[in-house]
């Protein structure tokens, strides 16, 4: 945690939000987004601004950058930065702006990145929204930028597209971006949420380094406590479009006084497994043996050189009945291509994945069909794995009635799945937009139950959710693991939630299995170096460390 702002002098305000409201559109689930708030953020500190999904913190920083969304307008209060009330700015000054005096990390930087512009153009076009700089100084200045931030060949990334990046070098280019003008005011939006571990912590660091190089003033929203833990200096915590706490970060992680604060520090997964256990002796109920899968790219007559990746690397595993099995490692390690080849959404290059008796490696046609009824699976995200055409009763019922099941017969299973998940019944006419992320996860994980299968994989299936509904999901998934007798194949880049959910743990690094055992042989005695990174790398462990002794 960065050290507090010196109190021998007074902290000097650069932003001052005043008794701001945001009104939402008619029929929205209240009337203001941002219902009153006052808060100040001052020069050379971390703000850390938390809430789950709705609680409006996003659309404050949005207001700052005049980059509310259509419908959705400041309808009182004031936005003082520099003595100048920015909810008062027309476009053109918000322009001149935007860049120079206050920037933004956004969250998903494929969104913020244009794929068709080379790295160094996308920076260099900072710039020039400006006037400043020649085209030549533009370029080196991009590159002087992209080393700051730590993004190896730092030339060559310069003149990649946004797709030939990973996610993590990608948030460092938006962050390149954000700090070419050298802003006064840094906001940055959920800017390591999907990031793995190592890559989240060294973004944090990151960021703290540069705010003390710069001086700048950084606004970080969040809904994760450990994140506040590792780099907050103040904490104003929103719920339903009010600060509902503020204080200095010790203040507010070791003593909460609001109950919405401490249900979302309560909701932070911890490393605790719980009883050393004994892996658990149960007949397979899946075993794979040997799989490998690589990608291909480039060649033929105007590809260049043939590029292989070894996502997958000769890996092996049994997974018990009933059993957890956490896959964890780094973006890239190669685990959801193991998922998506246990489930054959991608055919392996070799290998068996042995499932009552069938090699579903090798299966094809009707045959494959029907063993995929076993196997089933949940997607990463809630939003775009379900069919927005479609109502709920369908997107779950579809799967069944393909494999012969009648239509009255599968909308009826349809509505027991969904009361099954913690849903009404009644969902099943709705769509999926009518529904929170959380809830759409549920209607994922009902759908995923429908075929009733004996394993199912889930792909990250609680990243993109708040800590408070992550919980929930874990929860339920763990539930229905012991109600229904199933096996669980659980991919996450979040070690905290592996602790939580999983009997064993595979770690997966480059394409190869470096590590396996129980929870508790992986959080408390990991015999590879890349586990114990992995485990410190996690967001606020120090504090949980020093909690427990």
């Amino acid at each position: 945690m960065t050290d507090p702002v010196s109190s021998a002098s007074a902290p000097t305000p650069v932003v001052t939000i005043t008794d701001l409201q945001i009104s939402l559109p008619e029929g929205a689930d209240r009337p203001y987004a941002v219902d009153g708030i006052s808060f100040h953020l001052n020069a050379g500190e971390i703000l850390c601004i938390v809430g789950e999904s709705g609680s409006g913190k996003s659309m404050s920083a949005n207001a700052m950058m005049g980059l509310l969304p259509d419908l959705v307008s400041p309808t009182g209060g004031s936005i003082l930065f520099d003595g100048i009330d920015l909810l008062t700015l027309s476009e053109t000054q918000l322009l001149d702006l935007r860049g120079k005096r206050v920037a933004m990390i956004f969250q998903e930087p494929m969104s913020a990145l244009n794929p068709l512009m080379r790295i160094d153009d996308q920076i260099a076009e900072v710039y020039e929204a400006h006037g400043l700089l020649t085209p030549s100084e533009r370029k080196k200045r991009a590159i002087e930028l992209l080393t700051e931030v730590g993004i190896p060949e730092p030339e060559k990334a310069a003149r990649a597209y946004p797709f030939q990046l990973s996610g993590g070098q990608r948030q460092r280019v938006v962050i390149a971006m954000a700090l070419a003008l050298e802003p006064d005011v840094l906001i940055a939006d959920e800017p390591t949420t999907a990031l793995d571990v190592t890559t989240q912590a060294q973004i944090l660091h990151l960021i703290a380094d540069l705010q003390k190089r710069h001086g700048m003033a950084v606004m970080f929203i969040t809904h994760d406590f450990g994140v506040v833990a590792e780099i907050a200096d103040r904490v104003a915590v929103m719920q339903f479009g009010k600060i509902v706490e503020e204080g200095t970060a010790k203040e507010v992680l070791d003593h909460p006084t609001h109950d919405y604060t401490r249900k979302l520090i309560a909701a932070i997964p911890t490393l605790h497994t719980g009883d050393a256990s004994a892996p658990i002796e149960t007949a397979p109920a899946l075993e794979v043996i040997g799989l490998t899968k690589s990608y291909r790219s480039g060649g033929g007559f105007f590809g260049g050189p043939e590029r292989i990746v070894h996502a997958v690397k000769d890996i092996s595993f049994k997974l018990g009945t009933g059993e957890t099995l956490g896959v964890v490692g780094e973006s890239g390690s190669g685990k959801s291509s193991v998922g998506r080849c246990l489930v054959r959404l991608q055919n392996p290059d070799a290998g068996s994945v042995l499932l009552d008796g069938e090699d579903m490696a090798h299966l094809s046609g009707e045959k494959l069909r029907t063993a995929r009824k076993s196997i089933q699976m949940i997607f990463q995200d809630p939003f775009a794995s379900l069919n927005p055409r479609s109502k709920v009763g369908r997107i779950i019922a579809e799967g069944p009635i393909a494999h012969g099941t009648p239509s009255k017969q599968a909308y009826a299973r349809a509505a027991e799945l969904l009361e099954l998940v913690g849903l009404d019944p009644s969902a099943i006419d709705r769509y999926p937009h009518e529904f929170s992320g959380g809830q759409r996860q549920r209607i994922g994980i009902a759908r995923a139950l429908a075929l009733e299968p004996k394993i199912i994989i889930a792909d990250e299936a609680v990243s993109a959710l708040d800590v408070s509904i992550q919980a929930q999901v874990l929860d339920l998934l763990d539930d229905l693991k012991k109600k229904l007798n199933l096996s669980l194949v659980f991919i996450t880049h979040d070690l905290r939630v592996a602790a939580q959910i999983c009997d064993r743990i595979a770690v997966m690094q480059r394409g190869e299995l470096v590590e396996l055992g129980t929870a508790d042989e992986i959080f408390n005695a990991p015999k590879q170096d890349y586990t114990r990174s992995l485990i410190e790398a996690i967001p606020g462990r120090q504090r949980e460390l020093e909690a427990a002794s």
